[in-house]
C-alpha cells in the first residue's frame, strides 16, 4: 500500500494484488479509480474533476450519506450528505492472500457533523478487491435513539458509448421518473438510452448487466440510473465528456429509507464484476 497525494493535495491511498489495483482518496472514502489486470478500468472518472478540499470528486464510487440528493427538509445543507467531502479514517488493509486485499475505512460523528445531522455514528466502507470489486458501505448507530437514513453508493461506470448501451434486469420494474416527476412508469424490455435520464428503480431484485459488466446488490431494492445528456456542460463544469459514463447507483431512498435502532447497523453491499475474468 502506497499513501499518495494528487496535485491539488487530497490524500489517497492505493493498493494493488495479483488480480487488480485501487485508488481511494481518504476525503469521501472515494474510489477514483479501479481497474482489474488486463482490462479497461471499471469506473469513470471525468478529466475536470475538482479533487479539491470540500468538493467532491466527480467519477468513481462517491458515498451519498446519510441522505440521498436534497436534504428533506434544508436545501441549504450538503447535496447528498457529508460523508462524501468529509475526511474518513484508513483503519487497516489486510492482504487475505494474493488475489483478495480487505481495505477498511472509517467516518465517526463530530461535533462538525453533529452541526449537520444531530446523531451519532460510525460509519465504515469495507472493500473486498480482487477480480471483482465488492463494496460494504456499515451505518452503526451508536446513540440512543433510531434514526432515518437514505444513501446510495454511486457508481460511475466507464463505458464506450451511452448510445449504444443497455441495462438488462429491470423489465416490468416500476420507477419514479425525476425529470417528469412521475411515479409507477413501468420499464419496458431494456433500458437503452438516447436522452437525459435520472430514475428511481423500485423493487428490483436480481443482478443487473451493462454489456460486460454486472452490478449485484444486497441491503437495497432500489436503484438510481442517472446520465446527464447532451446539455451536461450547462450544468456540470467538473464532467468531461458524458458519452462514457453511466450512473448505476445502489441506493435506500424514496421508500427505501431505512431506519437503523439504536446501537443498531445497517449493511448496504454493491458488487461490481466485470465477465473477461482472469483465473487466480
Amino acid at each position: 500500500m502506497q499513501t499518495l497525494k494528487t496535485k491539488n493535495e487530497l490524500e489517497y491511498i492505493e493498493v494493488s494484488n495479483k488480480l487488480s489495483s485501487i485508488k481511494i482518496a481518504l476525503q469521501g472514502a472515494h474510489i477514483f479509480d479501479f481497474r482489474v489486470k488486463g482490462q479497461e478500468p471499471l469506473l469513470f472518472l471525468s478529466d475536470t474533476s475538482h479533487f479539491k478540499v470540500g468538493k467532491a470528486i466527480r467519477g468513481g464510487v462517491p458515498i451519498c450519506w446519510p441522505w440521498f440528493g436534497t436534504h428533506a427538509s434544508d436545501s441549504s445543507l450538503p447535496n447528498h450528505g457529508f460523508a462524501r467531502t468529509s475526511l474518513w479514517t484508513h483503519v487497516k488493509t489486510e492482504e487475505i492472500d494474493k488475489s483478495h486485499t480487505k481495505i477498511i475505512l472509517e467516518l465517526k460523528s463530530s461535533e462538525e457533523t453533529l452541526k449537520l445531522w444531530p446523531h451519532n455514528f460510525e460509519l465504515q466502507l469495507e472493500i473486498l478487491m480482487s477480480d471483482r470489486l465488492e463494496l460494504s458501505l456499515i451505518t452503526n448507530n451508536t446513540g440512543s435513539e433510531p434514526f432515518v437514513i437514505t444513501q446510495a453508493l454511486h457508481t460511475y461506470l466507464l463505458i464506450e458509448d451511452i448510445t449504444t448501451v443497455c441495462i438488462e434486469g429491470l423489465d416490468r420494474t416500476k420507477y419514479y421518473d425525476k425529470l417528469t416527476d412521475t411515479y409507477n412508469n413501468p420499464q419496458k424490455g431494456k433500458l437503452c438510452f438516447g436522452s437525459e435520464i435520472d430514475r428511481v428503480y423500485e423493487n428490483v431484485i436480481k443482478p443487473l448487466t451493462v454489456k460486460d459488466v454486472e452490478i449485484q446488490t444486497i441491503g437495497s431494492n432500489t436503484v438510481v440510473v442517472w446520465n446527464p445528456g447532451m446539455d451536461f456542460k450547462n450544468n456540470f463544469s467538473d464532467l468531461s465528456d458524458y458519452r462514457t459514463m453511466l450512473c448505476i447507483e445502489s441506493a435506500n431512498t424514496l421508500n427505501d429509507a431505512v431506519t437503523v435502532e439504536a446501537e443498531g447497523s445497517y449493511l448496504l453491499k454493491s458488487i461490481l464484476s466485470q465477465n473477461n475474468k482472469i483465473n487466480d
